[in-house]
């Protein structure tokens, strides 16, 4: 299969202008892409080798049937041994607009933790300089000013999991993109049963997400709601419910229940 990247995407959001979303009743919310920016030398070093080395790649976790890709700046770790690459995350990502609060000790322990994983696989260091990065270099540069964080932000140790546009900065119905709900919820959506619908519509007609609290086959159909539009209804009620230190749950005979379960009969 042959896998290309997005070259419009360039490492920022699409969109390099602000513009409106709307978001239930009454309230408009903004989001917005990246300002223009150069590409750092780090940055353009990082993107030809991830996309070397997703050519050597079967079976990628995230393409479902995409073939392009966008480097999504969410802090993976390629690793080699020896017979092949494989992929692992540091403890965080480095969103590019996010370097400018990081605290450089805090960024120094993301390099200490890769050096030692990336101890353990020394292939790494040999496949990497074919691809034309000083490995070695990067995981043995301490990080103390804003010139490291930064280095550190565009290479190929954080700039580095290769994502599908509508997983990357997508927005529903077609695709819930990281960029636009929670990592936690949008995770979901990779492992959960073909059957089962993560994204459902609230009764305002609004984007809301929601999971079952029991396991296939218990008899039980509540629902619970894991993410929900701000500004709606069901958005205040899952407020409510949180600060009361409980979940928002819900009937699953219900019309957000019947689209969840609709596929299983």
């Amino acid at each position: 299969m042959t896998t290309t990247f997005d070259d419009t995407h360039r490492g920022v959001l699409p969109s390099r202008k602000t513009h409106p979303v709307t978001a239930g009743h009454p309230v408009t919310y903004r989001t917005s892409g990246h300002p223009p920016r150069a590409d750092s030398a780090t940055y353009r070093r990082s993107r030809v080798a991830l996309a070397k080395i997703m050519k050597t790649v079967k079976g990628w976790y995230f393409a479902g049937r995409s073939r392009s890709y966008q480097d999504h700046h969410g802090g993976g770790l390629w690793l080699h041994d020896g017979t092949g690459w494989f992929f692992v995350r540091n403890y965080v990502g480095i969103e590019w607009s996010a370097q400018f609060c990081a605290d450089p000790k805090k960024i120094d322990l993301l390099r200490v933790n890769a050096r030692r994983i990336y101890a353990r696989f020394p292939e790494s260091v040999r496949e990497f300089k074919k691809l034309g990065i000083d490995l070695r270099k990067l995981l043995d540069t301490p990080i103390k000013s804003a010139v490291g964080i930064a280095e550190w932000t565009d290479s190929i140790c954080n700039a580095s999991v290769p994502l599908p546009q509508v997983l990357h900065t997508g927005t529903l119905p077609k695709g819930g993109g990281v960029h636009n709900y929670p990592t936690p919820v949008t995770d979901i959506d990779r492992f959960r049963r073909d059957d089962f619908q993560l994204w459902v519509k609230d009764d305002e007609g609004q984007v809301a997400a929601v999971v079952p609290v029991a396991q296939r086959g218990s008899g039980i159909s509540t629902i619970r709601v894991v993410h929900t539009t701000p500004g709606t209804r069901l958005h205040r009620a899952r407020e409510r419910a949180e600060r009361r230190g409980e979940w928002l749950e819900m009937d699953g005979e219900g019309r957000m229940g019947r689209e969840a379960f609709g596929r299983q009969g």
